[in-house]
C-alpha cells in the first residue's frame, strides 16, 4: 500500500493511493485523525479493507501531498553510512552508527519549499531512504527489526555544510535541522512490498542533473543493524524516523564544491518507492554568520 497524508478542505487527511487517485481512509471505514493515529492502531485493519475493494477517491493531481508523516516524534539520521560516500569525503569508516536528530519542524512535503537562509552559502543535498517505525521497539534484536517497520519513504538530509564543517564542535544537528531541510515523500510504501530494503537504488537530480546514483547494498550498517542499536539506547515509537544515510554525490565534496541556490530544483528518486521533488527559495532575514 502507498498511504499518504494530504490537504483537502484545509484539512490534513490521511488516504490510500492506487491507480492514480486517492481514497480517503474515512471511505474505507476507517477513523484514523492523521498518519501516527493510523500507524499507533496498526495497519492490519487497513489491509483488509483495502482488500475488499477500494473506492474511487479523486484524481491524485488535483490534491497537495504533505509529509506522509507531517511531524514525527523523533527523526534520527544516520551519519556516513555508505561506502562510496565516506570515501568521497576521505572519511573513517565507523566501527558504529554515528547518529544525529533532525527537529520535526523541519519536515516539509513533496514540493514543500527548501528554504534557504539569507546566510547560509553551503546548502547541500542527501538523497536517503527513510524508515518508519510501525510499533515501539525497545531492545529488538537485528533479525526481528525488520518486523517493527512500518514502511519507507524518500528524504533529503538537506545541510548547510558551513555548521557542519567549518566551526569548532561541529554543529550537525542544527546545521540539518532549519525549516524545510527534510523533505519527506511523496508516500510511505508498506513494508510489505519492500520486503527487502537492503537492495534499493537511490538516485538525486539538481536541476535534471544526475549528481548520486547509489544503492543500499553499499549500506557500511544496513537498516536491521541501526534500529536494533538505536533500540538498545532509546525507545523507537510508531511515526519516528530513520534517516539511513546517503550516497556519494553530495556538493560538498565535488571539485570544485556545488551549493544549492533559490529556484534549484532537487529529485530524489527510488523506483520502489517514487520520486520526491522539492524546490529551493530564499528566506530573507538575519544577520552575521557562522561562529
Amino acid at each position: 500500500m502507498k498511504l499518504v497524508t494530504y490537504e483537502a478542505a484545509d484539512r490534513a487527511r490521511v488516504g490510500l493511493v492506487h491507480d492514480g487517485r486517492v481514497a480517503d481512509l474515512a471511505e474505507l471505514g476507517i477513523d484514523a485523525a492523521d498518519m501516527l493515529q493510523l500507524l499507533r492502531s496498526g495497519l492490519d485493519r487497513l489491509a483488509a479493507a483495502a482488500r475488499r475493494g477500494l473506492p474511487a477517491g479523486r484524481p491524485l493531481d488535483e490534491v497537495r501531498l504533505l509529509a506522509p508523516v507531517p511531524r514525527p516524534g523523533k527523526i534520527i539520521g544516520v551519519g556516513r553510512n555508505y561506502r562510496a560516500h565516506a570515501a568521497e569525503g576521505g572519511l573513517e569508516t565507523q566501527e558504529k552508527p554515528r547518529l544525529f536528530t533532525k527537529v520535526p519542524s523541519s519536515v516539509t512535503g513533496p514540493d514543500g519549499p527548501v528554504e534557504k537562509p539569507a546566510i547560509v552559502t553551503k546548502l547541500d543535498w542527501e538523497a536517503e531512504i527513510a524508515v518508519v517505525v510501525g510499533r515501539t521497539m525497545r531492545d529488538v534484536p537485528e533479525d526481528r527489526a525488520l518486523d517493527y517497520v512500518a514502511g519507507y519513504t524518500l528524504l533529503n538530509d538537506v545541510s548547510a555544510r558551513e555548521f557542519q564543517f567549518d566551526v569548532k564542535p561541529p554543529q550537525t544537528s542544527f546545521a540539518k535541522s532549519m525549516d524545510g531541510f527534510c523533505p519527506m515523500g511523496p508516500w510511505l510504501v508498506t513494508a510489505d512490498e519492500i520486503p527487502d530494503p537492503g537492495h534499493l537504488r537511490l538516485t538525486c537530480r539538481v536541476n535534471g542533473a544526475l549528481m548520486q546514483d547509489g544503492n543500499t547494498r553499499d549500506m557500511i550498517f544496513p537498516i536491521p543493524l541501526i534500529l536494533s542499536y538505536v533500540s538498545r539506547y532509546l525507545a523507537l515509537e510508531p511515526g519516528d524516523v530513520i534517516a539511513t544515510g546517503t550516497p556519494d554525490g553530495v556538493g560538498v565534496f565535488r571539485k570544485p564544491p556545488v551549493f544549492l541556490q533559490p529556484g534549484d530544483r532537487v529529485e530524489v528518486a527510488c523506483p520502489a518507492i517514487g520520486v520526491l521533488g522539492n524546490t529551493v527559495v530564499e528566506r530573507a532575514g538575519g544577520q552575521g554568520g557562522a561562529t
